[in-house]
């Protein structure tokens, strides 16, 4: 039996290739648009994992420091201390800066935690751990800092003792580490010019002893509801669970992003699939003199639909093959983390099947429409 599709590849072996690997382009950015989500799920979850709380303090009727303001006293560690249950107490800052390495300006985003309390809210990956609360501070590799080098930090220089790596914050910025004392004062930092306007307009000096949240370690045997409840009603202030906090991180941060990219990539592959049928369509007219024959000799309309069905399904596994490759060569360009799983390729394989099949209706309508006369008359 004839195959349409191996008639073009020997015949026009370029063009063929060439069409594949161009409808493989938008498969591979489909690919990649889910591996973006991925990411962003991922990159989410880093600083709550590397914290490693089983519950989160945050000031009253917030969702917390990802999602929103949370502003509390750094003496309400010590009630937090008594609560039955709760074994360690660490208070944590968060707040973005900017950074210059070199005359490169880098976003960062910077977690203050008590840098001589022994709990570490990071995984090292060379250097070491801060062990003076004063001028040291531990930076992921993205940031282009190495060990020792100095960076100059509101009105303090710094010196970096140690290095993560992929350690970022939701948002995509990667994570520096400094002690909290440090990181408060650099919070309500104000330019001299500032502090005397202040003084005459009868302003107060912010105080510099607030915190963003508590992350609480809890004993083996305690309940974690049980803990958040009693926190909850005698200190009058949110308790979230580690569970909850991961809610909130994936669905409240980047649900909206990701209705985004399932548009955009629902949009692509109703692109592609519009792309192969128009390919499918012209090489079927292309070829209407041949379809013409075999409909003279007595070919039924099934053998000449399934040709036109094979050739159409090779040009979306040959476009798939293509965009897996491209998808997987070009995800470390990208400046945010893309996260390509072996299930959504799969599962993606399974959609482009589907839209081949779709898309080679036109060309299977128009040769059914061919008149077997035209093979004499051409």
């Amino acid at each position: 039996m004839i195959n349409l599709a191996q008639r073009d590849i020997a015949h026009s072996l370029g063009k063929f290739v060439t069409t594949a690997l161009g409808v493989g382009m938008l498969i591979g950015v489909v690919l990649i648009m889910i591996g973006v989500y991925r990411g962003m799920a991922h990159d989410a979850l880093i600083v709550p994992n590397d914290l490693g709380a089983e519950l989160w303090v945050v000031q009253k009727d917030t969702l917390g420091p990802f999602a929103e303001t949370s502003r509390l006293h750094e003496d309400l560690k010590y009630s937090l201390k008594g609560f039955r249950g709760v074994k360690a107490v660490y208070p944590i800052t968060f707040q973005s800066l900017q950074l210059f390495c070199g005359e490169k300006p880098v976003r960062v985003f910077a977690l203050g935690y008590e840098a001589l309390s022994g709990y570490k809210p990071f995984k090292l990956m060379e250097g070491r751990a801060i062990q003076i609360p004063q001028k040291e501070m531990i930076v992921d590799s993205k940031t282009g800092f190495k060990l020792g080098e100095a960076i100059s930090l509101g009105r303090e220089t710094y010196t970096v003792v140690g290095l993560t790596h992929k350690a970022v914050s939701s948002g995509g910025d990667p994570m520096v580490y400094i002690d909290l004392a440090e990181a408060q004062e650099l919070q309500f930092l104000f330019s001299n010019e500032q502090i005397r306007n202040d003084r005459i307009r009868g302003g107060n000096t912010p105080s510099t002893s607030t915190v963003n949240t508590f992350v609480l370690m809890l004993n083996d045997d305690a309940e974690p509801l049980s803990v958040a409840h009693e926190i909850e009603k005698w200190k009058h202030q949110q308790v979230y669970t580690a569970q909850e906090q991961e809610v909130i991180l994936t669905k409240n941060l980047i649900e909206r992003s990701a209705k985004q990219i399932g548009m955009f990539t629902v949009i692509l592959l109703i692109v592609s699939s519009v792309i192969i049928s128009l390919i499918i369509y012209t090489m079927t007219i292309g070829k209407m003199k041949e379809i013409a024959i075999l409909k003279l000799i007595g070919a039924p309309n099934s053998v000449i639909t399934k040709m036109i069905a094979q050739q159409s399904l090779l040009l979306g596994i040959l476009a798939f093959i293509g965009g897996n490759l491209f998808a997987h060569a070009s995800a470390d360009l990208f400046p945010k983390t893309i996260i390509l799983v072996p299930t959504d390729a799969l599962k993606l394989l399974g959609v482009v099947i589907i839209v081949s099949m779709l898309a080679s209706l036109s060309g299977i309508r128009t040769a059914l429409r061919i008149d077997p006369a035209s093979a004499i008359g051409g």
